[in-house]
């Protein structure tokens, strides 16, 4: 009898033991389960090489906060599912976001819910009407890149010509601004004239496919202006095989490693360094100081035109 009392006993303690294991589970899920703070990373994609360039610049900076958790989350080009992982950390009470956008429209709204969330937001890289609601923009004018690529450009033809413009995805800030002041050169020059544009939405076999067809319409091309390095890079592949790549001047944005290359090579005419490190390194310091309720600003890093007679100095900053 007393045996079997003792073991009730026992059956009761562990009982006890894990009702109270799991009530202290759902309350870890309702905010920290540490005391560490949190900072949530809401990328738009991980894929294309300049994010890859800008993540490995932030994971790098971050192991200079070892009592922060940095959490990122991918949305891969998808405006919902970026707006599900937002809500996913404003549900977990993270201290901080950084926030790189999909969609530009749907950019008003995250910051909305994030600031009456009481969450601070940085938001990087990417610009947009209505950005001024963040805590802090780091990241370029994007609208400079387009300037530098097309007065370039430009020079290189002697202010006449026919110009293919390549799109990046079609409302992203810097797809629309960086067209922009491609165009605004090209309307100071009366003999240049955009005879063709497309999207390759960022994407180098996207690039080459658009450069092909293209080339299949018999338009007369002399000049390629993409919105970034791949497609870039994905329309000289194109133009080399169909043995016109020394007919055509070709420029980029982004002054990636791979493109950095091609230009060596002397296959790309034109790019523009955008600081991808300096971006990445940047938005970690601006959110580690905003969870811990400092006071911060916008940090604007500025574009740089690269060309053959400098490309050597741009290629040693991945080097470092």
């Amino acid at each position: 009898m007393k045996t079997r009392k003792r073991i009730v006993a026992v059956i009761t303690l562990i009982m006890m033991f894990i009702l109270s294991a799991c009530g202290g589970g759902e309350e870890a899920t309702s905010g920290n389960s540490s005391d560490k703070k949190v900072i949530g990373i809401a990328l738009q994609n991980f894929s294309d090489e300049f994010r890859t360039y800008m993540i490995d610049a932030m994971k790098k900076e971050q192991k200079n906060y070892p009592d922060i958790e940095f959490i990122y989350s991918d949305a891969q080009n998808d405006s919902a599912k970026q707006m599900n992982q937002i809500e996913n950390f404003i549900a977990q009470k993270v201290d901080a976001i950084i926030f790189t956008p999909v969609d530009t429209v749907a950019a008003v709204d995250i910051v909305a819910r994030v600031n009456d969330a009481g969450i601070p937001i940085i938001v990087a890289n990417q610009t947009f009407d209505g950005v001024d609601a963040a805590t802090a923009y780091v990241g370029s004018a994007s609208i400079e890149a387009g300037l530098l690529e097309m007065e370039e450009v430009a020079k290189l033809m002697d202010g006449k010509g026919n110009v293919a413009i390549m799109h990046g995805q079609m409302g992203h800030e810097a797809e629309i601004k960086r067209t922009e002041g491609n165009k605004q050169i090209i309307e100071k020059n009366p003999d240049m004239k955009v005879v063709l544009e497309d999207t390759g939405e960022w994407n180098r076999e996207k690039g080459l496919t658009l450069m092909e067809n293209w080339l299949n319409s018999g338009q007369q091309i002399d000049a390629v202006v993409a919105n970034n390095d791949e497609m870039a890079i994905g329309a000289i592949m194109a133009l080399e095989a169909a043995g016109k790549l020394a007919e055509v001047v070709v420029a980029g944005v982004d002054a990636t490693p791979a493109a950095l290359e091609y230009m060596k090579e002397g296959k790309l005419d034109v790019t523009v360094f955008q600081d991808a490190i300096g971006q990445g390194v940047s938005s970690i310091q601006t959110a580690v100081k905003a969870a811990n309720g400092e006071e911060v600003e916008d940090v604007m890093i500025p574009f740089k035109l690269v060309t053959p007679e400098n490309v050597e100095e741009f290629a040693a900053i991945y080097n470092k």
